[in-house]
C-alpha cells in the first residue's frame, strides 16, 4: 500500500510531458516558419511601435545615404 500514489503520479506526468512537448513544437514550428522566437507579450502597440520605428530607421538610413 505504500507505493499506491504512484498510481495517480504516473498519469500526471505523462500528461505533464505531452504539455511540454506540445509547447516545445509550438516554438519550434513558429521559429522556423518566421526564422526568429516568438516574442511574448507583444500585443497591436507593441506591433505599431516596431512597425514604426523600422520605418524610421529606414528614412534616416536613406538621408544619410542621400547626402
Amino acid at each position: 500500500m505504500a507505493l499506491v500514489w504512484l498510481e495517480a503520479v504516473l498519469p500526471l506526468g505523462i500528461i505533464a510531458g505531452m504539455l511540454c512537448v506540445m509547447g516545445n513544437v509550438q516554438y519550434f514550428a513558429y521559429k522556423v516558419h518566421h526564422g526568429r522566437p516568438k516574442h511574448v507579450g507583444s500585443d497591436v502597440w507593441d506591433v505599431a511601435m516596431a512597425k514604426r520605428d523600422k520605418k524610421i530607421m529606414e528614412m534616416l538610413s536613406s538621408n544619410s545615404a542621400s547626402e
